[in-house]
């Protein structure tokens, strides 16, 4: 009976240590992670995603290592300008382990290593410029971050996506300074820009004045050019109608009784034209000889005659 109690603890202890055994042998490993191996103190293998089997007390997963793009916040520091100026910079790195075994034995923390290395390759780029180029050349300064490291960084099994400066802070001193030199180039740029506003309005006054000269010189013109055209319209309009009377007047003295009309009708003007002369003034005026008026009367007779159409007149 003790032997059969004996055999049963035995197989017992044997059951539970084949379940440790195979309990132990088998891992599995989460998606985007890396486990390192080592067999007896040495590196083994790496350990992909999902299941994987280890032999126990023989094999040790030593380190584990994500896969995933992981952000690091590097402490803020004090860098010194070209042009001798404090600034203080924080920023924040990128990286993602691309080798696990590199990563596990390239160096023995390679968040520490990339830290330091983000720090020091940070204060380089910095004393190279002058302090208003370090607030115009962040990418510069980004770029120029994660060429340093990332060359670096290949023997640590890690790649450095990218670097960003969070907050770039000068004193106060240099920064109540550049507050006021904005405030200056703004204050300039609105006088130049009154100034502008001012020589264009004059401008603006001036070519008005121009265009309102010309516009009168060219009505006065114009209005001179109708005047003269009116004038001679209106000559041409007396000259039409009195060769019209003239016309007439011959037609009609050539008609029975016409040379008694035309007689009369010039004795009548030659007396009206000698009393309009007389009431001009307090003196009577006649004619010296009352005969010149039937003198008169035949030279005024023969003119209408000479311009009669049987006798027209002679072209010199």
């Amino acid at each position: 009976m003790p032997d059969i109690t004996g055999t049963l603890a035995v197989a017992a202890v044997l059951i539970i240590a084949a379940v440790i055994f195979a309990f132990k042998s088998i891992q599995v490993v989460p998606q985007q992670t890396a486990w390192i191996v080592e067999r007896l103190g040495k590196f083994h293998a790496v350990l992909n995603p999902g299941l994987n089997f280890i032999i126990p007390f023989i094999d040790k997963v030593a380190y584990k290592h994500s896969l995933k793009e992981i952000p690091l916040d590097t402490p803020s520091q004090v860098c010194i300008t070209r042009d001798n100026t404090q600034l203080s910079v924080d920023g924040v790195l990128f990286f993602q382990v691309t080798d696990p075994k590199r990563a596990s034995y390239g160096t023995s923390n390679y968040i520490i290593a990339i830290t330091q290395l983000a720090q020091t390759t940070l204060r380089s780029v910095v004393g190279k410029m002058e302090l208003d180029k370090t607030f115009e050349e962040r990418d510069a300064i980004n770029n120029s971050v994660v060429a340093a490291i990332d060359e670096a960084a290949l023997n640590w099994g890690v790649k450095v996506l990218r670097y960003e400066i969070k907050d770039l802070t000068p004193p106060a001193v240099i920064l109540q300074a550049m507050q006021q030199q904005i405030t200056a180039e703004r204050e300039k740029r609105a006088v130049i820009a009154e100034s502008e506003g001012q020589k264009q309005q004059q401008i603006n006054i001036a070519i008005g004045q121009k265009e309102a000269a010309i516009a009168k010189s060219e009505g006065e013109k114009q209005a001179e050019i109708n005047k003269a055209q009116g004038q001679a319209a209106a000559t041409v309009a007396i000259a039409e109608a009195m060769a019209t009377a003239i016309t007439n007047i011959a037609k009609a003295s050539e008609q029975q009784g016409g040379m008694t009309a035309v007689n009369l009708q010039i004795a009548e003007k030659y007396v009206e034209a000698f009393s309009n002369l007389a009431k001009t003034g307090n003196t009577l005026i006649v004619p010296s000889n009352l005969g010149d008026m039937s003198t008169l009367v035949s030279s005024a007779m023969q003119i209408v005659k000479s311009q009669s159409p049987a006798n027209p007149p002679v072209k010199p």
